[in-house]
């Protein structure tokens, strides 16, 4: 009884995780969305486009948690693969848009009028994707559940994301240097295109982070680390 309400207890844990990624990627995507128009910085842009397909991808996983405590069920059901695969479809659209409206800004020598809006919000976002990834990783390692762990690892590409418009933004307000933002877009595109084919791959059953033979195994290597 004691474990089945430690375990009760945990995906209660995981659930709220889900729901906090959603929110804080909608809340993220609205303030990055409205400074990187208002500043004219394009990385700032992307990056708020690219939380809120995040959210897409958020809510599967949530429903994900749902069905797997029900039923214990890792592989994806209908809802979880389209879900992952309009993910998919929205991240390549974003990188195309992204590499060339970079080209373009860097063809113009264009220049945004600040990224201090970028430097702030990349290090908010560092801060609460390393919050969601030590507590997912904590929680999935607990429940054994590769589909928990596979949701930290994509949350760790976020942190990635979030890295580079730092970089970027900071860079610019140290230099003026103004081809420096759409570098920083240039790499968040490539970001993105990779975590758009990992989209693919999961709705295919082809991703280490779907029903996760491999992912199981990565879990056992860390239990056993760290007893």
């Amino acid at each position: 009884m004691e474990v089945h309400n430690m375990k009760d207890k945990l995906y209660s844990q995981a659930n709220y995780l889900a729901l906090f990624t959603i929110i804080y990627n909608i809340i993220e995507g609205l303030t990055a969305v409205w400074f990187g128009t208002s500043d004219e910085t394009l990385a700032l842009f992307g990056f708020g486009l690219d939380s809120f397909i995040e959210v897409i991808s958020a809510v599967g996983v949530w429903h994900m948690l749902g069905r797997i405590r029900s039923n214990n069920g890792e592989t994806r059901d209908d809802f979880e693969q389209l879900a992952l695969k309009i993910t998919g479809f929205s991240l390549y659209a974003l990188s195309v848009g992204l590499i060339l409206t970079a080209d373009l800004n860097l063809y113009r020598q264009h220049r945004p009028e600040s990224t201090l809006w970028g430097t702030i919000i990349s290090i908010i976002s560092l801060c609460f994707m390393w919050y969601l990834i030590h507590h997912k990783k904590k929680v999935g390692i607990a429940l054994n559940s590769p589909a928990i762990l596979a949701d930290a690892a994509c949350s760790k590409v976020c942190m990635y994301m979030s890295a580079v418009l730092l970089i970027s933004s900071f860079s610019y307000e140290l230099t003026g240097f103004g081809s420096f933002d759409s570098i920083g877009a240039i790499v968040i595109a490539w970001l993105t295109f990779r975590e758009g084919k990992e989209s693919f791959e999961k709705a295919r059953g082809m991703g280490c982070s779907c029903s996760c033979k491999c992912n199981l195994g990565k879990v056992k290597i860390i239990e056993s680390s760290q007893k």
